[in-house]
Order: structure tokens, then C-alpha cells, then sequence
């Protein structure tokens, strides 16, 4: 577990549930506790000049969450390399281990000492994110899939 919140009453829509943009935001707060947990919390940020940037999320929504459900997210690493972290989340209401949702994110190291550039990871970061639990991409259901219609049904009517 990485992170913990409740669905507040502002992040609920007009059907009752979990605005799908605060499924991100909660995911955006578990990738800053992620950033802790590999050394780069706020402190360690403005001190060495370096964050992450997220470059592309993917969101699967699996199930709705109502006003005052209590969520955790998990986050596990896909695969990283000198600049990029492949970073996979599940999000779970309680202690269900059955996802309510998952995100897939690229996360791109940034120098920010002047304009933010690419930068290769600091090799005790680096070492951290490879002590992280990892998971295999074929493990990580809901990571890699891709928004399409099945073929022939495009411009079909019903």
C-alpha cells in the first residue's frame, strides 16, 4: 500500500459516485507518495533540482465508489530505465482485493535547474526504484490496453 484517502463529497458526481477526474487525482497523490518512497519527496526535489513528470496515464475505471468509501492504491513498478519509470497503480475500496479501478503511468525524470530537460535518475534513486515490488507486464491486467471499438463496428449505427 502506498497511499490512503475517502472519497470526499466534492469528488462526487451527479450519479452518486467517484468523479472519474478524482480517480486521477487520487492516483496523482499515490505517485507523489511513490516519489517519497523512492527518495524524491519535496525536500529531495528542490535540493537536488529533480522530479518526475508523468508523460501518459491510462485509467481503467472497474467499479464505482461512493461518498465515504475508504480507498487505498498499490503501486508497483512495470519496468524502468536511466530516464523512465513504467509505474502501475490499483486502487481498492477497503480491504478488498479486487480493484475498483488501475492506472498505468510513464513517468519521465526531469532536471529543473534550469529549463526542465530529460535527466538520467541518480544512481541511489535508481537503485530505489529497482528495490521496489515489481510486476510483470502480463500481471499487470489492466496495463497496455488500448481505446478502440472492435473492427467493423466503426461508423455502425444501431
Amino acid at each position: 500500500m502506498i497511499y490512503r484517502d475517502t472519497v470526499r463529497p466534492e469528488w462526487v458526481d451527479y450519479n452518486g459516485h467517484l468523479r472519474d477526474a478524482f480517480y486521477m487525482l487520487i492516483y496523482s497523490l499515490a505517485t507523489d507518495a511513490f516519489m517519497d518512497d523512492i527518495g524524491l519527496g519535496d525536500a529531495a526535489r528542490r535540493a537536488r533540482h529533480r522530479t518526475l513528470y508523468t508523460l501518459e496515464a491510462h485509467v481503467s475505471y472497474l467499479r464505482e465508489l461512493k461518498e465515504g468509501a475508504a480507498v487505498r492504491v498499490d503501486a508497483r513498478v512495470i519496468a524502468h530505465d536511466r530516464k523512465r519509470i513504467h509505474l502501475y497503480l490499483q486502487m481498492f475500496e477497503g480491504d478488498s482485493v479486487d480493484p475498483v479501478s488501475a492506472c498505468e503511468q510513464m513517468l519521465m525524470h526531469i532536471d529543473t535547474s534550469g529549463a526542465p530537460k530529460a535527466a538520467s535518475l541518480d544512481d541511489d534513486i535508481a537503485a530505489n526504484i529497482a528495490a521496489q515490488a515489481t510486476i510483470s507486464a502480463t500481471d499487470a491486467v489492466y496495463a497496455g490496453r488500448v481505446i478502440e471499438l472492435p473492427a467493423g463496428s466503426r461508423g455502425a449505427r444501431e
